[in-house]
């Protein structure tokens, strides 16, 4: 029987901040492709719980631009993001399919735009907390 999702934001914040947790040690371990999967992984969550605090209905999405313009309805500030959510929608790709080239994604790469989207993570933080 298969599972189903939760659609409560809880759930799906603290599943986020164990992502979030998780980019700081991969980009320790060297391991950019990982920290930037859970980069996205985080932001989605991120983005899913503050959503479904405000009655979206769950989709299952991963890029982040979709996610981004249902929020904007809610938060139109948060438009000044979508330019690293689409560089951070990449890194899910990246690391979930195989590419006949490297794409050569660094460290500096998920350091910068994790640098950057914490802005964001905070701005749905304090939305969920309201």
């Amino acid at each position: 029987m298969p599972r189903k999702e939760s659609l409560y934001p809880a759930d799906w914040r603290r599943i986020a901040e164990k992502d979030f947790v998780r980019v700081e040690y991969l980009l320790r371990e060297h391991d950019a492709e990982a920290a930037g999967f859970f980069l996205q992984q985080a932001v989605e969550k991120f983005l899913k719980a503050f959503l479904l605090s405000k009655g979206w209905q769950l989709q299952r999405v991963h890029d982040l631009e979709p996610l981004l313009n249902e929020a904007l309805s809610f938060d139109p500030s948060l438009e000044r993001y979508r330019s690293i959510l689409q560089k951070i929608t990449g890194f899910y790709f990246i690391e979930r399919y195989p590419f006949v080239v490297d794409v050569g994604l660094t460290e500096d790469d998920v350091g910068q735009a994790f640098t950057i989207v914490k802005d964001l993570v905070n701005a749905i933080k304090s939305h969920l907390e309201k």
